[in-house]
Formats: structure tokens, sequence, C-alpha cells
């Protein structure tokens, strides 16, 4: 079983920067690829970035690409996701998953992920 533990959200202006960060335990963190996702009031969720467990192969929604970095610590069995220049279109409840694959193993597919974080709210006002 793996647990996740999300933190770093808050009330920022357009403009501002956060970074949430998310601590797994449990099993092997190097074999997790890891999301994350984001469910504004009224939508469905969405996602945001991934990044694989080894060689740390990452990709992004177009509506978050070269604003928000997506990392991780292997040591430290946390990934981070460091946002730039927040919109107030970011505004969501934002939650980190982790899928039980191999290596290399990426996903845009919410259904792709075994495990979830309780999320962190995320509000920017503009």
């Amino acid at each position: 079983q793996v647990q996740l533990v999300e933190s770093g959200g808050g009330l920022v202006r357009a403009g501002d920067s956060l970074r949430l960060s998310c601590a797994a335990s449990g099993r092997d963190f190097t074999h997790f690829a890891m999301g994350w996702f984001r469910q504004a009031p009224g939508k469905e969720r969405e996602f945001v970035a991934t990044i694989s467990g080894s060689d740390g192969v990452t990709f992004y929604a177009d509506s978050v690409k070269g604003r928000f970095t997506i990392s991780r610590d292997n040591a430290k069995n946390t990934v981070y996701l460091q946002m730039n220049d927040l919109k107030s279109t970011d505004t969501a409840v934002y939650y980190c998953a982790a899928a039980d694959r191999n290596l290399y193993y990426t996903s845009r597919l919410s259904g792709s992920y075994e495990y979830w974080g309780q999320g962190t709210q995320v509000t920017v006002s503009s």
C-alpha cells in the first residue's frame, strides 16, 4: 500500500508562484510513475503533469507547459510541482497520484494511477 500526502497549496495572486509537494510512503518509490492532476469546481479532474520513476521523463498538459515543472527526489520519496506565473484558471484542488508500473512508465490518464492523495487547494486571485 502507498500513501500520498500533498502540501503547499494556498491562496496567491495571479503571476505568483507556488510549489506543491507530495510525500509517498510504502514501497520502492522508483517503481512508481507520479502524476499531478487537478479538479476545478464543476469540472472533471484533468491531467497536469507526469514523471517517470527512474529517468525523469516528463509530460505536461498544454495549459501548463512552460509554467509548471514536475520533479522528484527519489531519496526523499517526494514529488514536486513548481508552479510559476499562476493564473486564475489554475484554481483547483491539486491531487498527487502514483502508478505502480516500472522505472520508465508515464501516463496522462487518471485511470492509470492506483494511489491518490487527499488533494490540496490552490486558489489564484486575479
